[in-house]
């Protein structure tokens, strides 16, 4: 018996050195495959972090920044500000549309921080803010936009535009039917769609085609169509009329997708539609052109938090710009852009 317990307690303590060795084996293996995951989490951390690899310190950011402008400009701003609040949570971005012109007199005001423009500034706008004692504006170029032309896809005559037909379209005092520009189009009355006169769009417009392609100082834009800086009422009016025709940024063109049907431009080389790679290759023309933010540079010495948007702004164009259906600066103008940032950044 006594043989028998000593054996008994003797092989207990085997067992359960076994059972902590396996429970050690285990406790090994799950520290191990806790690291494997930890590394795989690694690989899939997003590209914007509140710390990126630069040492740009987001996540420290603290303050409000209100945005407004360009309608064109828009949904670019407003994709960075969604973006921007995921590494910089701290920070409110409001960001409103009001057209360039309008965008600029709140700015000039004293309203906002940073000014959306489908635009360079104008002398005028300078010296408005001037007046007011800003005089530090700086621009940054952010994208290239593709100015579209739209008909309803209904319209199955008008296949290309010449720029002299465009200003025939949208001069004052020109055509009012689709047969005033070709006989063997329709005697159908047009029905025009364009951004309203705050709007950066309008102004490049009617200084590249109603301006520059008749050179004449008494020509002026048409005013008996649609006029809107949203340029989703422009869409959606455009949409709803066989005999439509108007024009606004590229992005608001691909969000329609099928709704609407764009118009090649033929400036004297032959159509050209207005897509990404035309209007990055400069064969669109004179219908694409650059698209910018201004801010002050005051701004960007003094608010940490608008020297943050505007890094994080240029730092991501590549890949937000083409989402909103823009066009993408090419890497030298980027860095452009980045060089003019430089010295502002700690």
């Amino acid at each position: 018996m006594h043989q028998g317990f000593h054996a008994e307690r003797t092989g207990r303590p085997r067992k359960s050195a076994v059972a902590l060795m396996a429970v050690a084996a285990l406790l090994v293996l799950a520290l191990m495959s806790a690291a494997c995951k930890s590394d795989d989490n690694k690989d899939k951390t997003p590209a914007a972090t509140e710390t990126p690899a630069d040492g740009f310190d987001y996540g420290g950011l603290s303050g409000d920044i209100r945005i407004d402008g360009s309608s064109t400009v828009f949904p670019i701003s407003e994709a960075v500000a969604e973006e921007f609040g995921s590494v910089a949570s701290k920070v409110r971005v409001n960001v409103a549309q009001s057209g360039t012109g309008g965008g600029f007199e709140k700015f000039c005001r004293g309203e906002t921080e940073v000014s959306d423009a489908s635009r360079p500034v104008k002398d005028e706008e300078v010296q408005a803010c001037a007046t007011g004692g800003i005089d530090d504006l700086i621009e940054f170029q952010v994208a290239i936009d593709a100015l579209t032309v739209m008909v309803n896809p209904e319209n199955d005559f008008v296949d290309c535009l010449t720029v002299v037909q465009l200003h025939d379209l949208f001069k004052n005092g020109g055509a009012s039917k689709w047969s005033d520009i070709d006989p063997s189009w329709p005697d159908d009355e047009i029905v025009f769609y364009y951004p309203g006169t705050d709007s950066g769009t309008f102004d490049y417009f009617n200084e590249e085609i109603i301006e520059k392609v008749k050179p004449d100082e008494a020509a002026t834009h048409r005013g008996d169509g649609t006029a809107s800086e949203d340029d989703n009422v422009l869409a959606l009016g455009i949409e709803g009329d066989d005999n439509a025709i108007g024009y606004f940024g590229f992005a608001y063109y691909q969000e329609a997708g099928q709704e609407l049907n764009a118009v090649p431009i033929d400036s004297g080389a032959g159509c050209v539609q207005p897509t990404f790679d035309n209007a990055l290759n400069g064969t669109y023309k004179p219908l694409s052109r650059p698209l910018f933010i201004y801010t002050r540079e005051s701004f960007l010495q003094d608010k940490p938090e608008v020297l943050g948007l505007t890094k994080f702004y240029l730092d991501n164009t590549p890949t937000l710009v083409p989402d909103v259906g823009y066009v993408t600066m090419p890497d030298d103008l980027l860095q452009e852009q980045l060089g003019k940032l430089a010295s502002f950044l700690p």
